[in-house]
C-alpha cells in the first residue's frame, strides 16, 4: 500500500509545475470552489494511477492545481466515499498522496444534516470536532509509517485555523456556527429517531465523509479546517423530505461565503 501511494506521488510531482502545501477536499454540491482557484494544471482522477474514480453527481472527478489567495492549493473536486464500496484505503488514498506531495494544511467541506434545533438551512458550521460512526476505521491494518500506531486526536481540527476562520467572518460581517460532526457510512439519509440519537450523542451536524479524511490527515501530522454546510434539516418538527439534488442547490447557495473565508484564510495564514 505504502509503495502505491508513493508511485502515485511520484507520478503526480513528475508532472506538477508547482508544489502546494495546502490541499482542499471539496463535498457535494461544493465543486463551484473550483471557480475561485486560478487553475494551472488538472489531472482527471481515471488517469491518476491507483487513483478512484468518483461516482457521486456533483462531484467532478478532477485533482487540480492552482492558486486561491495567495497562495498555491491542490484540491479535489469531488471525493471518495465509504458507501460507493470503496475501501477506507481507497477513501483516504488521496490524503496519503497528498503528504508524500508535501502538503501540510488541509481543508475539507462537506454538506450536512443539521442536527442542532438552533442550525438553519444554508448555515455555515465551523467543525471543532467530530464523532467517527463509521463500521471501519481508516487506520486498520498495519500502520503506514507517516504516523504513530495510536495517533492523538485531541485535536482533529486546528484551532488557530478555526480563531482564524473566526476572525475573518466577523470582519466580513459572514454567519457562521460551530459544532461536531458526525460522520456515517450511508448512502440513506437519516431517520427521524437516528437524527435525534446522534444529536443525544453529541453531534451538530451528520454527513458521509470527512472523517475518516481528517483521521488520516492527522495520522500524517497535516493539520485541518473544516466546514460543514447544512443543507438539510434533522430537526424533530423540521424533517421533511430530502433528495440529493436539493442537498446539491443548498450548498451551491453558500458557496460563495465559503469561499471568501477559505480564500482570506489562505492569504493569512
Amino acid at each position: 500500500m505504502y509503495q502505491q501511494i508513493q508511485a502515485t506521488a511520484a507520478w503526480l510531482r513528475e508532472r506538477m509545475t508547482s508544489h502546494p502545501t495546502t490541499a482542499i477536499i471539496l463535498g457535494t454540491g461544493l465543486g463551484r470552489l473550483s471557480e475561485e482557484i486560478a487553475v494551472t494544471q488538472s489531472f482527471d482522477y481515471k488517469d491518476i494511477p491507483a487513483f478512484p474514480v468518483s461516482t457521486v453527481e456533483g462531484h467532478s472527478g478532477r485533482l487540480i492545481v492552482g492558486r486561491l489567495g495567495e497562495r498555491d492549493v491542490l484540491a479535489m473536486q469531488g471525493r471518495f466515499h465509504y458507501y460507493e464500496g470503496y475501501t477506507m484505503q481507497q477513501v483516504t488514498f488521496p490524503v496519503r498522496v497528498m503528504y508524500e506531495l508535501g502538503v501540510r494544511t488541509l481543508f475539507v467541506s462537506n454538506a450536512s444534516g443539521g442536527t442542532n434545533p438552533g442550525f438553519a438551512i444554508g448555515d455555515m458550521m465551523i467543525i471543532t470536532d467530530h464523532i467517527n460512526f463509521f463500521p471501519e476505521h481508516p487506520l486498520h491494518g498495519p500502520n503506514i509509517p507517516t504516523g504513530p500506531r495510536f495517533p492523538d486526536m485531541h485535536e482533529a481540527y486546528d484551532r488557530d485555523l478555526i480563531r482564524l476562520a473566526d476572525t475573518i467572518a466577523a470582519e466580513r460581517g459572514i454567519k457562521v456556527q460551530h459544532g461536531v460532526y458526525l460522520g456515517t457510512q450511508g448512502p440513506t439519509f437519516e431517520t427521524p429517531a437516528e437524527y435525534r440519537m446522534f444529536y443525544r450523542l453529541g453531534a451538530d451536524a451528520v454527513g458521509m465523509s470527512t472523517v475518516p479524511e481528517v483521521i488520516v490527515a492527522r495520522h500524517c501530522g497535516i493539520r485541518v479546517f473544516g466546514v460543514s454546510i447544512i443543507t438539510d434539516l434533522g430537526v424533530e418538527g423540521k424533517i421533511v423530505e430530502v433528495s440529493h439534488e436539493e442537498v446539491q442547490q443548498a450548498a451551491d447557495a453558500v458557496q460563495p461565503l465559503m469561499a471568501e473565508i477559505m480564500r482570506e484564510m489562505l492569504t493569512r495564514a
